[in-house]
C-alpha cells in the first residue's frame, strides 16, 4: 500500500480567501487530457515518524464523468518515499490547486500587489487605524500604507518595524479595508473612534 496521500485543500481555501487560490469550478471543467494540474501530495519520508507536504504537477491522462480524473506524476518528489516521477495518480476535482488555465473568478490576483505594513497591524494583531494611497514606488506596489494608529515616530522610523507585503496577506489580519483598496491615489481613511467605521482622513 502506497504511504502518500493526496490533500483536500478546500478546507484551507475557505478558511484563508485572501491568499490560497483554489481553481473555480468553470475552470476545473476545462481541464482535459495531455494538460498538467498541480495537487498536494502529504506522505512519509524516509526519516522515522516523517511527514513531508509537497505541491507537484500530474499529467492528465484521463478525464472521467463527475469530476474524476487518472494521470501521471510530472516531478521528482523531494521527500515522499514510495512515489517516483511517472508513477500513476488518480485523483478529484476537489484536489486540484492550479491549472493551465487562466482564472477570471481567481479572487486572490486581485490583492497579489503589495503594501506598506506596520507590524503593530502584522505580528501585534492590532486592526488597521489609519490607510493612505500614495503614488506607487514600483509595479509591485499598491501604494497602500497600513497603520494600526498608536505608532511613534521613532517606530516607524526603524524599518525593521514595517513590511512589504501582499494586500491578501494584510487583509487576512483585518479585512475591513476590502471595501476601500479600489480608491485612488491621495486617498486616506482613519477609523472612527466611537463607530469603528472608517471615515475619509484629508491630507495636507
Amino acid at each position: 500500500m502506497p504511504t502518500w496521500q493526496l490533500d483536500d485543500p478546500t478546507p484551507i481555501a475557505a478558511a484563508n480567501p485572501y491568499t490560497f487560490y483554489k481553481p473555480s469550478p468553470e475552470v476545473l471543467a476545462k481541464v482535459s487530457a495531455g494538460e498538467v494540474v498541480q495537487l498536494i501530495f502529504r506522505g512519509k519520508g524516509d526519516a522515522a515518524d516523517s511527514v513531508h507536504v509537497e505541491r507537484m504537477w500530474v499529467i492528465v491522462d484521463v478525464v472521467h464523468p463527475g469530476g474524476r480524473f487518472e494521470g501521471r506524476l510530472d516531478n521528482e518528489p523531494a521527500h515522499i518515499r514510495d512515489l517516483q516521477l511517472g508513477d500513476p495518480v488518480r485523483f478529484e476535482a476537489r484536489h486540484v490547486i492550479q491549472t493551465e488555465h487562466h482564472d477570471p473568478h481567481d479572487f486572490t490576483a486581485r490583492f497579489i500587489k503589495r503594501a506598506f505594513v506596520s507590524h503593530r497591524i502584522l505580528l501585534d494583531g492590532e486592526p488597521v487605524w489609519f490607510l493612505y494611497r500614495e503614488a506607487p514606488d514600483d509595479e509591485h506596489d499598491s501604494g497602500w500604507r497600513f497603520t494600526a494608529g498608536d505608532e511613534s515616530d521613532d517606530y516607524m522610523a526603524d524599518a525593521d518595524n514595517i513590511s512589504f507585503v501582499s494586500l491578501s496577506a494584510l487583509l487576512s489580519k483585518d479585512d475591513s479595508v476590502l471595501h476601500l483598496l479600489d480608491e485612488p491615489e491621495g486617498s486616506a481613511f482613519r477609523r472612527d473612534e466611537a463607530s469603528g467605521r472608517f471615515v475619509p482622513d484629508p491630507r495636507e
